[in-house]
């Protein structure tokens, strides 16, 4: 087991007794660190959570936001990266699978999917393109398959994945205003009814897999990898949706990590209850399966259903129409007893909120390191050849290979798509638009986590400025390594004050997340580097304007946003000088909050043609990737980029946060408009020709075709995979 020997004393002294097999499994699954976020919990309550749009926030199987005009979203971001180590094909499509019944669970629509990935080098590892391929081809045949379109994303590739990638799924959901759907158990004499696909020994004890480091042999992990089946969770959404429209469900919980130990106990520990069950009921499909593993297995498309007998009859024909299976296995009663029966013998008899509520575990916090020294710098080379070298980096080049291999236009909520804008965005029944994106930077986060932590929110929040959208709601996710080892620990405390402290300063409620640990090879004990993601959705009120990527023959170009001589943990000092090291951008809430809102009005109201991010590879790849969509080139005056004196590798590719770059054919309108809200910006270039110059003043710095430009970004993702 996973547990502590001061927890398996702890769990004797609540009960008074010696608890048996099955009883030690189900504090083994609820108490694991993927279940019960005994080392992580308390750091969390530093997010906030409360805000104008917030319906429901932390603690639930989804958060619920309000978008006007009587609907609501729901979000959640999970992770499967232990089972994707193991098995990518199974394991990513599990946890899309999983991420889907979150969204249902609260009694909504799943409308879209995000993948956040994490692999090694692809260019040196056989094992890494062998995980990125089928990690990849998981989430397209199951998302496909559901019919749910996988619209946005982050790739990002570094040596410290090799052994442990790392595969995040989000999903959004959409629902009326005011049909929430809670997994509580608040009525005694509710019938508990197990619904969807059939009990297996896959993935029978997931969740204490996923609390430990991977060990040695992979193989000897497969049994915890769950299996698949997306054609059971398309009649189970449909299914499941159509009963909850009508009002018959009382409660409802999806069958995650830790299986019917985390789904009964949570249910009635929140809901002030017991359950009382008869684990006989239970549809298995392999034999000799005894009550342990009928409470600790994973197996896939299984909810747990809360219904009032009156209205029981109802929804099993409806579930009979969609030929999805369904088993009355006990109902809900007084008291707070957890009471499991096999054949009629009760097996199991535990207080549901000991098992829900495990104890948190206090972990020691390493010192800040010491500062270290500024990076030798070594010959750079001409700067025209380092812009080529990073557009062609896996980090930096064209997604093309991994988006059209997703279906994401099914739905026709799609307006734009993956590859179109920094963000996507989806058409809501209102006539908003709601954008969607994901990202991190774990190079930024290795250096200095707060400040990594606090840049991977910016991001987000820019790309969903730079579609028009105002940030309204985050969920995140949190990756690191064994939370025991006291410098893990610092880096995670201080990515989590990072992050919330930007979310306070833009006024961002963090409405769900995820928290990832044993993030680690055991064969060399180290772990993967830290990971925070930010998902974070915007509201565009009027889908009337939208803004390309994409320079246009004749635009005027705009930098908005100070650049700093920030290249700590930039694709230039790591790809192309080989330096690790150096200053990490530092994002400013107060001044990032004036940018978003100045720049998502330029774009809704059509002022900016086009806006797009300053991210990975800083400003020099932000105007090549412009220059690519169109096949235009432009001229750029670096000289007079907002910000103080920078040399020319500085000026190109630092990665200073709280930057866009727009272009636009009413530059006197847009700056008078930027200038106003108190933003930083200047027209630096024109837009034209065949190539990508950038000068100062009458000297010239780096000059490029637009076709080697285009072709150093299109191509090499595509050809690396084949």
């Amino acid at each position: 087991m996973g547990l502590t020997g001061e927890e398996a004393a702890r769990i004797r002294r609540l009960l008074g007794r010696e608890p048996n097999e099955t009883e030690w499994a189900i504090f083994d699954a609820e108490w694991s660190e993927h279940s019960s976020y005994k080392s992580s919990k308390g750091l969390l309550r530093r997010f906030p959570t409360k805000g104008k749009r917030v319906l429901l926030g932390p603690g639930y199987d989804a958060g619920v936001v309000d978008v006007g005009g009587g609907y609501a979203v729901t979000l959640h971001i999970e992770s499967h990266n232990h089972p994707s180590a193991v098995d990518p094909y199974g394991g990513a499509s599990t946890g899309i699978g999983g991420v889907l019944r979150d969204i249902i669970s609260v009694g909504s629509r799943p409308i879209a999917l995000v993948d956040v990935l994490r692999f090694g080098d692809p260019e040196r590892s056989g094992h890494s393109k062998w995980l990125f391929r089928n990690v990849v081809r998981g989430i397209a045949d199951y998302g496909n398959c559901v019919g749910v379109p996988t619209i946005a994303g982050d790739i990002e590739f570094d040596e410290s994945f090799e052994r442990n990638c790392l595969v995040d799924v989000a999903c959004v959901g959409l629902a009326r205003k005011g049909s929430v759907i809670l997994g509580e158990a608040r009525h005694p004499g509710d019938l508990l009814v197990l619904v969807g696909g059939s009990t297996g020994r896959d993935g029978v004890g997931g969740a204490a897999f996923a609390s430990k480091s991977l060990a040695k042999g992979p193989e000897s992990e497969r049994k915890s990898v769950q299996v698949p089946d997306p054609f059971m969770k398309k009649l189970l959404i449909d299914a499941i949706l159509e009963v909850a429209e009508a009002g018959l469900i009382r409660g409802m919980k999806d069958l995650g990590g830790g299986g019917l130990s985390t789904a009964l106990s949570e249910v009635a520990s929140k809901g002030g209850c017991g359950v009382d069950v008869e684990l006989g009921r239970v549809q298995v499909r392999e034999p000799g399966m005894g009550p342990t593993e009928v409470m600790t297995s994973e197996s896939q498309e299984r909810m747990l259903l809360l219904l009032d007998p009156k209205k029981a009859e109802r929804v099993a024909r409806t579930l009979d129409k969609y030929e999805v299976p369904h088993q009355v296995i006990g109902r809900v009663t007084g008291g707070n007893s957890m009471k499991l029966r096999w054949n009629g013998k009760v097996v199991v008899d535990l207080p549901a909120k000991a098992v829900a509520e495990a104890p948190l575990i206090p972990r020691k916090r390493g010192p800040a390191p010491r500062q270290a020294r500024s990076p030798a710098m070594p010959k750079t080379p001409p700067l025209g050849e380092s812009l080529l070298s990073l557009l062609s980096s896996p980090n930096i080049s064209s997604r093309r290979w991994v988006y059209e291999q997703y279906d994401h236009e099914v739905g026709l909520r799609t307006v734009a798509k993956p590859g179109e804008a920094d963000a996507s965005v989806l058409r809501l029944p209102n006539g908003a638009g709601l954008a969607v994106k994901a990202d991190g930077n774990s190079r930024h986060s290795s250096l200095d986590p707060r400040k990594g932590g606090a840049g991977c929110v910016a991001e987000a929040c820019r790309n969903v400025a730079a579609v028009g959208g105002e940030p309204i709601a985050m969920v995140d996710h949190l990756q690191f390594g064994d939370p025991s080892d006291p410098e893990v620990y610092r880096q995670f405390v201080e990515t989590v004050e990072g992050m919330a402290g930007y979310c306070e300063g833009v006024g961002l409620p963090v409405v769900g997340g995820k928290v990832s640990f044993y993030n680690e090879d055991v064969g060399s004990g180290r772990a993967i580097k830290p990971s925070p993601i930010a998902m974070v959705v915007g509201l565009i009120p009027a889908l009337k304007k939208r803004a390309s990527s994409s320079f246009s023959d004749g635009e005027s170009v705009i930098a908005v946003g100070e650049t700093r001589p920030e290249l700590g943990g930039s694709e230039y000092f790591e790809r192309v000088l080989g330096v690790v090291g150096g200053t990490v951008p530092a994002a400013d809430p107060r001044a990032d909050s004036r940018a978003y809102k100045a720049v998502a009005k330029l774009v809704r109201t059509g002022v900016a043609a086009s806006a797009h991010d300053c991210s990975k590879g800083g400003f020099g790849v932000a105007v090549a990737e412009m220059c690519t969509r169109n096949s235009i080139g432009a001229t750029i005056d670096l000289g007079l980029l907002p910000g103080g004196a920078l040399s020319d590798p500085e000026a190109l590719f630092s990665e200073s946060h709280g930057r866009f770059l727009l272009s636009t054919r009413n530059p006197v309108r847009a700056k008078s408009a930027l200038r106003r809200a108190g933003v930083p910006s200047a027209v630096v270039g024109k837009v034209g020709g065949s190539h990508l110059s950038f000068e100062r003043g009458r000297k010239r710095v780096a000059r490029v075709s637009v076709d080697s430009v285009t072709g150093s970004w299109e191509e090499p993702l595509g050809r690396l995979m084949g």
